[in-house]
């Protein structure tokens, strides 16, 4: 068999384990990773007969990995055994390719290389609604979440934070859900200068925009940046794989913002993902009576996450997560080292490709009209910022 045909038979082996395992099955992806995808495929379907050994080495991942005892291989089998007739890899293959989207695979050019940080539980293929854009690193990607019945403080906070995160570079990802995640997404497309400004990770399928209401904000999203999923097209949205996707939402981003949340809420499940793999947290504070709030004070008193109020402290976050600056910085210490704090911030406050106004600028940077104008010549003389018809953007030396 030739390589190609060894390659197409792993995708349709993936793609057809992907419809018949739910999100974050430990026995299921332990098998994958023990057997390989085309074997791990032909065990689950019951083709294939795995031998003792096979077993020892999948509750070896599996303690490893802290998910502990399983009943074994045939207890998987019988969960298995129902979704067997319903496979048709070929079909959801051809499903995408219809809507234009793609469905990509650990060791694939477009892998994001930090979902391997969820080890074993790192999703067996993903389904990709959008443009063919590399997915930026986790250190450029900042994910916002919280409540679905989101207050007007919450709106405000996150549609600022979007927009400022866009304007600087960074992709937002969220949900696709109502409140937070709808503003999140909104705020980014507004904002966005990346060639991705924002993410939406599905629980269902992305075939179908979920929830009905969001279409139109979802198709968006899907036409400037990507809808992503690890469950096939055609696939419900259940209550158990939104608490699965939030891992995935946690391991793209380096930092995970919950803007606010109830006591109970699913963006706490995504913040405690982030912590499990090491990314940091951020919470933004909200009134002591806002039960909206609960969730974000109950993260920042149990020391689980970095009290952020601004666009600037969230990017400082990012810079602290332990991966190094974007290269095209590095070169630049000698010609920044001059500038005050100000200057500083409202040249990361200016766009690489678009252009901003004045207006925009002081919004962004958080400073009065009157500073930015000053601000601007200053950049303009030391060859950082060009004019551009009235509006600013950073030159190709800031």
């Amino acid at each position: 068999m030739n390589t190609q045909a060894t390659t197409d038979t792993k995708r349709l082996a993936r793609a057809a384990l992907s419809r018949l395992m739910e999100p974050q099955d430990a026995a299921g992806l332990a098998l994958v990773q023990a057997a390989g995808a085309v074997d791990g495929l032909r065990i689950a379907t019951g083709q294939l007969k795995a031998g003792p050994e096979l077993e020892q080495e999948i509750t070896a991942l599996l303690a490893g990995d802290g998910t502990g005892s399983w009943p074994g291989i045939t207890a998987s089998l019988k969960r298995w055994a129902p979704r067997v007739a319903d496979l048709a890899p070929e079909r959801d293959l051809a499903t995408m390719k219809r809507l234009g989207g793609r469905m990509i695979v650990p060791g694939d050019e477009l892998w994001p290389v930090q979902l391997s940080d969820l080890g074993i539980q790192e999703p067996l293929c993903l389904w990709w609604r959008g443009s063919e854009v590399e997915i930026p690193p986790a250190r450029r990607t900042i994910a916002l979440v919280g409540s679905r019945d989101s207050t007007s403080y919450g709106a405000s906070v996150t549609g600022d934070f979007a927009h400022g995160l866009g304007q600087r570079g960074y992709t937002v990802v969220s949900g696709g859900a109502y409140g937070i995640d709808a503003h999140a997404h909104r705020g980014a497309l507004s904002g966005g200068t990346g060639p991705m400004p924002t993410i939406a990770v599905m629980a269902g399928g992305v075939d179908r925009f979920y929830p009905s209401g969001n279409e139109d904000l979802l198709r968006a999203v899907a036409n400037q940046g990507a809808v992503l999923a690890e469950v096939p097209p055609g696939s419900a949205p259940t209550r158990y794989r939104f608490l699965q996707r939030n891992r995935l939402i946690a391991a793209l981003a380096g930092v995970t913002v919950v803007v606010e949340a109830r006591w109970r809420s699913g963006a706490l499940n995504t913040a405690h993902h982030a912590e499990t793999i090491g990314r940091a947290v951020g919470a933004v504070p909200g009134s002591i009576h806002s039960a909206n709030s609960a969730g974000c004070h109950r993260l920042l008193r149990d020391g689980g996450a970095v009290c952020v109020t601004d666009v600037g402290e969230i990017a400082e976050l990012a810079g602290a997560s332990g991966e190094e600056l974007p290269a095209e910085q590095e070169g630049l210490a000698a010609a920044h080292d001059g500038l005050t704090l100000e200057d500083l911030i409202l040249l990361d406050a200016l766009p690489l490709r678009s252009t901003s106004s004045v207006d925009k600028l002081a919004v962004v940077a958080g400073l009065s009209p009157e500073a930015v104008r000053a601000g601007l010549g200053r950049l303009g003389l030391l060859g950082l910022a060009a004019s551009e018809r009235g509006a600013w953007k950073r030159s190709k030396d800031g």
